[in-house]
């Protein structure tokens, strides 16, 4: 079952009540929308997979923001990342090295190895109940979908396979703004 989801003023999706809402879109601007709403409704995880975290809004100040309150609202709170080349992070998102450094005791951020990165469908996943993912890493076509448990609980899966075989070749030691 889908229902259209409706937009706020603010460019974010309204999460009402526990149906399931799934919401298709098309282009960078709703993409980032989504991932923000993602990231402002998370209350105890979240999984982020993407190429290079690149133009996606991961430096801007309202998504670090969202990211901040998130870490802050609970010691136990995680914000795993995952990229395929996660090099480009310390020249383009400088926000988002500052909060690794802040919050390096529940913030992760590590690489896909060679074998993975023909994987191409990068998506946020949090709480096991919502996530938004784009169909391909040169494609501006995704879905947004909350409250879908059964949808959010395959995707932390795949989460989790790609992140046992990567590692940490990123620390809060490493980059200096």
């Amino acid at each position: 079952m889908a229902i259209w989801l409706q937009e706020t003023k603010n460019g974010s999706y309204k999460l009402s009540d526990e149906t399931l809402q799934l919401t298709h879109f098309l282009g960078v601007a709703n993409y980032i929308a989504a991932l923000d709403t993602i990231c402002g409704n998370a209350r105890n995880n979240l999984f982020i997979f993407d190429k290079d975290f690149i133009n996606c809004g991961f430096n801007s100040q309202v998504r670090v923001e969202k990211l901040n309150k998130f870490l802050l609202s609970n010691p136990n709170n995680r914000l795993l990342l995952l990229a395929h080349d996660i090099y480009p992070l310390s020249q383009h998102c400088p926000r988002l090295m500052s909060l690794l450094r802040q919050f390096s005791h529940n913030m992760l951020i590590y690489q896909t190895p060679k074998h993975l990165q023909n994987l191409s469908e990068p998506f946020v996943v949090a709480d096991e109940l919502q996530y938004a993912r784009r169909f391909h890493f040169n494609d501006n076509r995704g879905v947004i979908a909350l409250n879908d448990g059964e949808g959010a609980h395959r995707l932390k899966i795949r989460f989790m396979e790609m992140w046992a075989e990567s590692s940490q070749n990123i620390s809060t030691a490493t980059f200096s703004l």
